[in-house]
């Protein structure tokens, strides 16, 4: 099949832990044809969806993991699969790639649907499952969030559509930062803010777990360093080996079913505790670490539920 992949720069990726690096090796090993390209270079041309990019061959050979073509522009109208794999910020220049890629032919299969992607942000999409979440709040107004804090004292407050932990805070009940933080988000956008309880349970681990075509295939711990409370890899979190627990499947049980129905076929879930925090849909990590501690090739059977579909 020819896939493309459209990510950030792969050229600047660490091989060993980034989850597109792995999904695309293993397509190429099956004898898949890879191209690659930036979302800023994706574009409607007179009723084609094309890409300014290049194919690429990958090897795992750290600084010399990938050889490109010549640039040359493409209609992705002539491909088998095409992979939604950029990071977030979920912004309108995101989100206009969904609209974009939703445009493709039937012929063509976008990983995740593009539509459901855009339709289902991290950090909305578990709010369709309350008996599984932690008290939650989104809201803009300042006297709203902050009734939400006495009322259940200790929470963390993050953007709605952040990512990588980034503009995570924990607010205690000795804390009098509420308001200047909120001066301050409300400064950079308009979006509306999230507010969760916070979850002791953090210190532990926040759990991620992945799932393919709503399917549960296993499971990593990310723990937090000393004194931070984000666990984020990101930011320092360490990643680790990690049983399932009987509260694990039965989330998965509950949310597998509607994530196949929306055709999001890779998946990793937050779980801190017994609580569903995240359902990460735009571009979901975990699967090397998830390889290297329990053996699960994450990756093939992400291409066996692809390859099941074309």
């Amino acid at each position: 099949m020819k896939v493309a992949f459209q990510m950030d720069p792969i050229g600047a990726v660490n091989i060993d832990g980034d989850s597109t690096f792995r999904i695309a090796l293993e397509a190429q090993e099956r004898g898949h044809e890879l191209f690659h390209y930036h979302p800023d270079h994706l574009a409607y041309d007179e009723g084609r969806i094309t890409a300014r990019g290049q194919f690429m061959t990958l090897r795992r050979e750290k600084g010399n993991h990938v050889t490109f073509s010549e640039t040359q522009v493409v209609d992705l109208g002539d491909f088998d699969v095409v992979w939604l794999r950029q990071d977030p910020p979920f912004d309108m220049g995101y989100i206009t790639t969904t609209h974009l890629l939703e445009m493709l032919p039937d012929s063509v299969q976008v990983v995740n649907d593009p539509f459901w992607v855009r339709n289902s942000p991290e950090k909305l999409l578990v709010l369709q499952f309350p008996e599984l979440t932690p008290p939650t709040m989104i809201a803009y107004d300042l006297p709203t969030i902050r009734e939400f804090k006495q009322r259940h004292g200790d929470v963390i407050l993050k953007p709605l559509y952040g990512n990588g932990g980034a503009g995570v805070f924990r607010l205690d009940p000795n804390d009098r930062n509420l308001a200047s933080l909120h001066e301050l988000f409300v400064s950079m956008r308009r979006e509306p803010l999230i507010v969760q309880k916070f979850l002791p349970a953090v210190s532990k681990g926040d759990k991620r777990v992945i799932l393919v075509d709503g399917e549960l295939i296993g499971a990593i711990n990310r723990v937090p360093q000393e004194g931070e409370t984000r666990s984020n890899m990101h930011v320092g979190g360490r990643a680790e080996k990690v049983e399932l627990t009987e509260r694990d499947r039965e989330i998965c049980r509950i949310i597998g079913p509607v994530l196949k129905e929306k055709g999001q076929i890779f998946v990793g879930i937050d779980v801190i505790g017994d609580w569903l925090t995240e359902i990460n849909v735009t571009s979901p990590t975990g699967l090397q670490e998830l390889e290297r501690f329990d053996g699960t090739n994450g990756a093939a059977l992400i291409w066996d539920a692809i390859e099941a579909k074309a």
